[in-house]
């Protein structure tokens, strides 16, 4: 063994393998190289990254904005030819101002058809007065020709009289009845026409909705991605227009399930974003994804059949890119980082430092 030793060449092989060994426990964090500080480049930039596309079909008849262009809340992005969607909204204003009117005139058949009520009810109480007067005729003859001082025929006319304002009662009564009935068949319509209204004032939302969706805007503040429509173009419900990215951006790090224990939400963060130099931004800690990636994806596995290897799981980690930093507008979603915790830290330490 001292011969070995004293060999230039066994002393240079054995650091070699000393030195290929301790890297191999430092690069795994395997004792006595353990570290509290945990490391991924399994993490991305990510941002709401937004499909726009018509919700009617049509000509495109201006393209507003080109590729990657800065935009602000409302800002026209593309304009299909409204010239329809304009006479559609003409036609049920039309329809709307005819319905109003057919509600309008059965106000007005209400008014009338009351007023039909009062005069039948005048006429019947005049009616009433003549046959009260018939009545009393009547009676009087009926005495006199007793009597012989009335001649029969004078009787007979006072019977037909009576006769007479006993019928014009009844049609009196019967002219009350009848208008009443037309009131009630005029509010009895009343609310088919009031409904009919509502619909036409529905159908003219739903117009000027439509007419409205003819100018498809930027939703919020950003940039667009690629414009994909082209002037002239027919374009029906669905068809991606272009994408409209957002400024708000954060970090989702895929930590492995063995690195997760110690981390809390509020821990302070560094990464390095690759596309800016390795340039390193702060962050921290918002949330952890409820489950591991494994069981988001289509296909899951299943480890109850044959031999099993166990695979230390991804859970995915958000991150909120802290701001008053510069290059925090030049992030991008999709763009790679390194992400580096430190647990010693609690969720009110700030961390420095560079990856």
């Amino acid at each position: 063994m001292t011969n070995i030793l004293r060999s230039p060449l066994a002393v240079a092989a054995l650091f070699v393998g000393a030195s290929g060994v301790a890297l191999s426990l430092y690069s795994w964090h395997l004792p006595p190289f353990r570290t509290l500080v945990e490391t991924t480049d399994n993490a991305y930039v990510r941002g709401y990254v937004t499909v726009l596309a018509p919700q009617l079909s049509g000509d495109v008849a201006e393209v507003a904005v080109q590729d990657f262009q800065e935009v602000k809340t409302g800002d026209l992005l593309v304009r299909i030819d409204d010239r329809i969607y304009t006479q559609k909204l003409e036609q049920a204003k039309a329809s709307l101002a005819m319905q109003k009117a057919t509600l309008a005139n059965s106000y007005q058949d209400e008014m009338s058809a009351r007023a039909s009520v009062g005069s039948a009810e005048a006429e019947l109480k005049s009616t009433q007065a003549a046959l009260a007067n018939a009545e009393a005729n009547w009676d009087r003859s009926q005495r006199l020709v007793g009597k012989g001082v009335v001649a029969e025929s004078a009787r007979d006319s006072d019977r037909y009289a009576l006769a007479q304002a006993r019928a014009g009662v009844a049609k009196a009564e019967a002219a009350i009845e009848v208008a009443r009935q037309k009131v009630a068949t005029i509010l009895g319509t009343r609310d088919s026409l009031e409904a009919s209204v509502a619909n036409a004032e529905a159908t003219v939302k739903l117009a000027e909705i439509d007419l409205a969706n003819t100018r498809i805007v930027a939703p919020r503040d950003g940039r667009v991605g690629e414009v994909g429509v082209r002037l002239g173009q027919y374009v029906t419900a669905g068809t991606q227009l272009t994408t409209l990215v957002p400024n708000d951006v954060w970090v989702v790090a895929n930590f492995k399930e063995t690195q997760i224990n110690g981390l809390k939400p509020g821990q302070p963060v560094v990464f390095a974003v690759d596309a800016l130099g390795g340039t390193v931004l702060h962050g921290h800690i918002e949330r952890f994804s409820p489950a591991t990636g494994s069981e988001f994806s289509v296909i899951k596995t299943d480890n109850a059949t044959g031999n099993f290897t166990k695979i230390a799981q991804r859970v995915a980690t958000r991150i909120k890119v802290d701001p008053g930093q510069e290059e925090r507008a030049h992030l991008s979603p999709g763009m790679s980082v390194v992400v580096k915790v430190d647990k010693s830290f609690s969720p009110d330490d700030t961390m420095t430092g560079s990856l």
